[in-house]
C-alpha cells in the first residue's frame, strides 16, 4: 500500500496529526520506541493555561479549548480538563514584574485578580508568611489529563485507519516518482509525504531526508514528587508559580509535583533529572512554603524542544519535496494539541488555515519552516 502520509513519531504531535489526517487520507504512524508517547508526552505535567507561551501558541491554545473542554462522545471515559487555578507569587524584588504581567494579562481578557496574602493563604495554607509581597490568581488554568487526551486521539486515529508501527527502525529513505520509500524494520514502506513529528530528534531526522536543520533546541525540564503538609487537602490547592518561573508546584495524586522550571540545553535522548536540579526545586519551594521535605518519592525529566523564535514549526520544507515539519512544540504541545493538529492537517493538504484558528490570529507565515531560511 502507498500511504498518503507517513508520520514519524508517536508522541502527542504525531498522534494528534495522524488522527487529524486520518479522515481523508491513508496514514501510517511510526514510533521507534516500544510504545507511543514514550518520551516528552509521558513526562508532561500539563496544565491548560491560555496565557502561557508565545502569541502563536496562546492562540492555538485558545483554539483548542472547545475540544479539550468537551471532546466528542465516547472519546475517553474521563474528562480531559479539570479545574485547578494558579497562584503567581512575587517577592518584594519581583513586585514590578508581577504588576506588568498582571496588566498585560488583564488587557488580553485573562481572568486574573490580585489577592491579599490572607486570601492566598486560604487557598494554600502553607504559604510562608512574609515571603510574597504580591500575589495574583488566575482562575482559568486547568489540569489536563494527558492520558485521556493522548489515548483518546490515538484510539480515534486507529479506528479511522491510522496504521501504527512501534519498534520501527528506519533505514535510509529514498525519493523517487514523487514518493518516499522507507525501509522500516526490514520492510518496504512508501508514502507521498513524510511528516516529521519526532520532537527532540526533529533536526537530525530532517537531515536524513536531506533537509537542512532548523536549529531546534531540546531543553531539559526536571520534576519530582514530594509529600505535602500533613493533613492538608492538596486536591483543593491551585498550582503555584514563581512569577519569574524559578519554580512551580501542583497537586498530583495526593502529593505535590514540583519543578525548578529548568531549561537545560540537552542532546536528544532519554532525559533524566539531575539531583542538583531537584535539590534546587526543593530549596526554592521551601523558601516560599512551610514544607519540611523529608523524601523525594521519584524524579524524572523530559525534553521540551523549541524553535529559535519559540513558535511552532508547521509546514512543508522549502527545499525538500514531500517533507513536512511538525516540530517546536516546546512546553505548550499538550494544551495546544487539537488546534496544532488541525492546522498541520490543513497545511499538509494544501488548504488554508482553518477559520476557527485564523480568527484567533494564527497565520501560515508565522509557523512555516521557511521563515528560518
Amino acid at each position: 500500500m502507498v500511504f498518503d502520509f507517513i508520520v514519524l513519531g508517536a508522541g502527542m504531535a504525531g498522534v494528534s496529526v495522524a488522527d487529524a489526517l486520518a479522515g481523508s487520507a491513508r496514514v501510517a504512524l511510526l514510533e521507534v520506541e516500544p510504545h507511543p508517547g514514550y518520551h516528552a508526552t509521558a513526562r508532561s505535567a500539563a496544565l491548560f493555561a491560555p496565557s502561557y507561551g508565545s502569541a502563536t501558541f496562546t492562540a492555538l491554545t485558545r483554539a483548542s479549548e472547545a475540544f479539550l473542554s468537551a471532546p466528542p462522545p465516547q472519546f475517553f471515559p474521563r474528562p480531559v480538563l479539570r479545574p485547578r487555578g494558579a497562584l503567581y507569587l512575587a517577592r518584594a524584588d519581583q513586585r514590578a514584574r508581577l504588576a506588568a504581567e498582571f496588566d498585560e494579562l488583564r488587557a488580553a481578557g485573562v481572568a486574573i485578580e490580585m489577592l491579599s496574602v490572607e486570601a492566598a493563604r486560604a487557598r494554600v495554607p502553607a504559604l510562608r508568611p512574609g515571603y510574597a509581597a504580591a500575589i495574583a490568581y488566575q482562575s482559568d488554568v486547568r489540569d489536563i489529563d494527558v492520558e485521556a487526551l493522548f489515548r483518546g486521539l490515538l484510539n480515534r486515529g486507529r479506528a479511522g485507519g491510522v496504521q501504527l508501527t512501534v519498534n520501527a527502525q528506519l533505514g535510509s529513505p529514498e525519493r523517487s516518482q514523487n514518493l518516499w520509500h522507507l525501509t522500516v524494520s526490514g520492510e518496504r514502506l512508501s508514502g507521498r509525504v513524510v511528516v516529521n513529528a519526532t520532537g527532540a530528534w526533529a533536526d537530525p531526522v530532517a537531515e536524513r531526508f536531506g533537509a537542512a536543520p532548523l536549529r531546534l533546541q531540546p531543553l531539559r525540564r526536571s520534576a519530582a514528587i514530594i509529600d505535602g503538609p500533613p493533613g492538608e487537602d492538596l486536591a483543593a490547592w491551585p498550582a503555584v508559580f514563581d512569577i519569574d518561573e524559578l519554580f512551580y508546584l501542583k497537586p498530583d495524586a495526593g502529593r505535590l509535583l514540583i519543578s525548578p522550571a529548568d531549561e537545560e540545553p540537552s542532546a536528544p535522548g532519554d532525559a533524566y533529572a539531575e539531583d542538583l536540579a531537584i535539590a534546587t526545586a526543593v530549596e526554592r519551594i521551601q523558601g516560599a512554603l512551610e514544607l519540611d521535605v523529608q523524601r523525594v518519592h521519584r524524579s524524572w525529566a523530559g525534553l521540551r524542544t523549541f524553535a529559535p523564535d519559540r513558535d511552532p514549526v508547521i509546514g512543508y520544507d522549502p527545499q525538500v519535496s514531500g517533507f513536512f515539519w511538525c516540530a517546536g512544540q516546546g512546553g505548550y504541545g499538550i494544551q495546544s494539541a487539537p488546534a496544532f493538529a488541525q492546522l498541520a492537517a490543513a497545511l499538509a493538504r494544501h488548504e488554508p488555515v482553518p477559520e476557527a484558528i485564523r480568527t484567533q490570529g494564527v497565520t501560515e507565515a508565522a509557523v512555516l519552516p521557511g521563515r528560518f531560511s
